[in-house]
């Protein structure tokens, strides 16, 4: 699966999770630039990913996460 897919698949897993149709997230998107992202909507966040993707994160590994471009990228090495 190449960034452009994970990046589209996580576009409607934001919506969903976040319930805005018209939230788009980018690479450089970071939760500052999303209004609710919080702790709670986080964890939610990382649930709906793993389910969607069929991959479990290490916690240590999503500490470290800086913007939507890294998540990407850990995604697409859990692949």
């Amino acid at each position: 699966m190449s960034k452009t897919e994970i990046l589209e698949k996580l576009n409607g897993i934001f919506q969903d999770v976040f319930d805005d149709e018209d939230l788009k997230v980018e690479e450089a998107t970071t939760a500052a630039d999303v209004e609710g992202w919080d702790s709670l909507t986080h964890i939610m966040l990382l649930s709906a990913i793993e389910d969607e993707f069929g991959i479990k994160f290490d916690m240590k590994a999503v500490q470290g996460l800086k913007d939507v471009g890294a998540m990407v990228e850990l995604i697409e090495s859990l692949l």
